[in-house]
């Protein structure tokens, strides 16, 4: 809201008056002015170390519509502080909802100060999308190091240079936002503003963007909007007001607040929620300079039971997202904004000025489901690889960027789901038909249109499933080091670092051939097409090897080998079949006028380009 110029020592000689907009607790050169919504405390105080906790002093003065502020003129960074409010139903000893920093999420605010950090000369600027490598991580897994109880962001950028030698240009953060205890997936934000204290609270997570762009990685950051909590909250009937046992001024408080995550789902259309919704994204973008959001479970902003029936919509929902995303798409046209809808709507990504959502891109279920279903299916004859080119073919509103591939995520690999190599051998990862299907899934991920993710380990061949008290097992990058180059060399094909590659970051894809019998599919990429352009991906998705598998070229000429996943070098199990260049031959094949033979090794992907 707009700040008011306000008395704010009435106990000098002389007042001081000052007028600093904002929300929360802002400091600046006489010391800390704070702004709290609580429309129905009777008087609202700040108590904090600057005055010893003195319950007397520092009456906030009321600026109308439900709005206090004050100024403190001891107050200053580093200290901490709540508000008391006296209410209806007593006093309420609350911590700021705006609140920066938290010592823990039961404990008391931090006053911090977003102007101290020093970015030095971080200018950094996020690669086109159809450029971009996504890996996903959480902190507090990702690395952790000896003698310390999990991962931070310290610990997390001592591994940017692995991931930048893998290719990877972009890292998407589960939630990092303070949370009950130390260990957590993150979606049960307790106070949304506040950074992770056991993850290094905000500086560490500037530090941790910082470091990141100077690797040249962007930044995208999961934030948690269709419900806040449910545990550790002073956000719940914050100034003691509710109805229906509800959570108050923040929250529904009839039947639009149930969630599968309590009932505490945001007030969507509550002009001071929204617009508490709204700094927080902007804050993300300004002040952290993250390259981007990825919004966690869409259905339950636009709908109560994320049913699709009309009667639980939440049209208020769609505004407020399309508020944000309008406006970061107006002001940061290069960042992005991702949704997880998961139920593969075009108007989740489709313009706002069409009545879209505004999404820059949405995870793409009908990619993810039936590439998992193919390559984690016990026997060759019941995968289907028309599903599998249904896949490669979907898109949004005509836009090959518009989605998120891939066949790993947090979600993928827990909730009585596992990583890949597990769902295809159990305990036992280190499995021939574990490694040559897991690798043929990732170069599905990585040669088909759209934005391609990685979950963290799964380079390395992490086994079991993902959970927040298992850390990565950094031993297995020696262990799986060929398995680990196999995704090094695709990712590099994907970003076209030879400059031979470049369809693999283009809009078109056409499907060569669908053979349900043999169980192959093959498939051209291209952006504009031509030698270092155009490129054919083979996908053998049997255990049978074949010597002469005659298919439909786009060009004639002769078409370079660039990658074969069959190759030794990947693993000493794999069984290493020559594959090489080939020349097209005159002959009608798929509709085309020239025909390579091509050798495929077993459960395997093989690419060829012309130079």
């Amino acid at each position: 809201m707009a700040s008011t110029t306000i008395s704010t020592s009435k106990k000098k000689e002389k007042d001081h008056q000052i007028s600093i907009p904002g929300m929360g607790a802002l400091p600046h050169s006489s010391g800390v002015f704070f702004r709290v919504w609580a429309p129905h405390a009777k008087s609202v105080q700040v108590i904090g170390s600057f005055s010893n906790w003195d319950t007397d002093k520092h009456l906030l003065m009321s600026e109308g519509g439900g709005y206090w502020a004050g100024q403190v003129d001891e107050a200053k960074p580093g200290d901490e502080y709540k508000f008391l409010l006296k209410t209806p139903s007593g006093d309420l000893y609350k911590n700021d909802p705006y609140a920066l920093k938290l010592t823990n999420s039961i404990g008391n605010g931090v006053i911090y100060d977003q102007s101290a950090f020093d970015w030095e000369d971080d200018d950094y600027v996020m690669p086109s999308w159809n450029e971009l490598v996504i890996y996903e991580m959480h902190v507090g897994t990702f690395h952790v190091r000896e003698n310390e109880p999990t991962g931070n962001f310290y610990s997390a950028i001592d591994k940017l240079p692995y991931l930048q030698e893998l290719g990877i240009n972009a890292i998407e953060l589960m939630p990092v936002f303070e949370f009950p205890g130390s260990t957590s997936w993150g979606y049960n934000p307790a106070f949304p503003f506040s950074i992770e204290s056991d993850y290094g609270g905000p500086d560490g997570f500037k530090a941790f963007v910082k470091a990141a762009h100077a690797h040249g990685i962007a930044v995208i950051l999961d934030v948690v909007y269709n419900h806040f909590g449910p545990s550790d909250m002073d956000l719940w009937q914050f100034d003691g007001w509710s109805e229906n046992d509800g959570g108050g001024i923040y929250f529904y408080n009839d039947w639009r607040s149930e969630t599968p995550w309590g009932n505490t789902r945001p007030d969507f259309g509550r002009e001071e929620v929204r617009r508490y919704i709204r700094d927080n994204a902007m804050m993300w973008i300004e002040e952290y300079r993250v390259d981007g959001l990825r919004m966690d479970m869409v259905p339950y902003i636009r709908n109560v039971k994320a049913d699709g029936n009309p009667g639980n919509d939440i049209p208020e929902g769609k505004d407020l997202i399309q508020w944000i995303n309008g406006e970061i798409r107006e002001k940061y046209p290069h960042k992005l904004t991702i949704a997880e809808d998961m139920h593969s709507l075009e108007a989740i990504t489709e313009k706002i000025s069409n009545g879209g959502w505004g999404y820059g891109a949405q995870w793409d279920a009908e990619f993810v489901h039936p590439v998992r279903e193919a390559i984690i299916t016990a026997h060759d004859q019941d995968r289907s690889m028309t599903a599998v080119a249904e896949a490669v073919l979907h898109r949004y509103n005509s836009d090959a960027f518009e989605r998120i591939v891939y066949t790993e995520s947090h979600d993928e690999v827990a909730n009585g789901k596992a990583r890949v190599a597990e769902e295809i051998a159990f305990d036992d990862v280190n499995n021939y038909y574990s490694k040559k299907r897991a690798a043929l899934g990732m170069a599905l991920v990585l040669t088909t249109p759209g934005i391609p993710m990685i979950f963290q380990g799964q380079p390395s061949l992490e086994d079991k499933w993902f959970s927040d008290t298992d850390p990565l097992d950094w031993s297995r990058l020696d262990k799986f080091s060929g398995f680990v180059n196999l995704h090094r060399d695709l990712i590099r094909l994907r970003r076209n670092f030879d400059g031979n590659t470049a369809g693999l970051m283009g809009q078109h894809v056409e499907i060569l051939r669908i053979d349900e019998e043999k169980k192959i599919l093959i498939y051209h990429r291209w952006k504009e097409g031509g030698p270092g352009d155009d490129v054919v991906v083979a996908l053998n998705f049997s255990a049978q090897a074949y010597d002469h598998y005659e298919v439909g070229f786009p060009h004639p000429g002769e078409w370079h080998a660039r990658f074969n996943s069959d190759w030794k070098g990947y693993d000493a199990e794999f069984t290493d079949k020559m594959i090489g260049s080939v020349h097209t031959a005159e002959g009608s094949r798929d509709q085309k006028p020239q025909f390579a033979s091509l050798g495929l090794p077993p459960y395997s992907a093989c690419l060829y380009t012309q130079s």
